[in-house]
């Protein structure tokens, strides 16, 4: 397994633009997940870090909808302790781009979209 940095644990805190988007890749975590997967495989621990807020229940859920939908793969490993770790497929890998801009275009529209939410409270 290559070493990889491990997920800060404030990588989506509050202030996040991408949870502003007010349009979705999927589910409500989708784009989360797709970005914690951008620099290699993870395992479902390692997600967790990152992506505190959503319950184990509804990562798995998430996990296996991006799964089905080609966007990530899913390898159990047996030897030497079994572990299962998640990727981008070169299907998932083509989101970033897009997702990329979709983040941008929130921070650049942060003020506008806290404005419009706080309106509707």
């Amino acid at each position: 397994m290559t070493h990889r940095e491990p997920l800060p644990a404030d990588m989506f805190d509050e202030l996040c633009p991408s949870s502003l988007l007010p349009f979705r890749f999927g589910d409500k975590w989708s784009a989360l997940i797709v970005r914690c997967l951008e620099d290699g495989p993870r395992r479902f621990s390692e997600l967790r870090v990152p992506l505190h807020r959503v319950t184990p229940k509804v990562l798995t859920q998430s996990l296996r909808a991006l799964e089905r939908d080609g966007l990530i793969s899913r390898t159990a490993h047996a030897d030497p302790r079994p572990r299962v770790e998640y990727a981008l497929t070169p299907l998932g890998r083509s989101m970033l781009e897009p997702l990329y801009f979709a983040c941008e275009w929130a921070a650049e529209h942060w003020d506008e979209l806290i404005d419009a939410r706080e309106r509707s409270l």
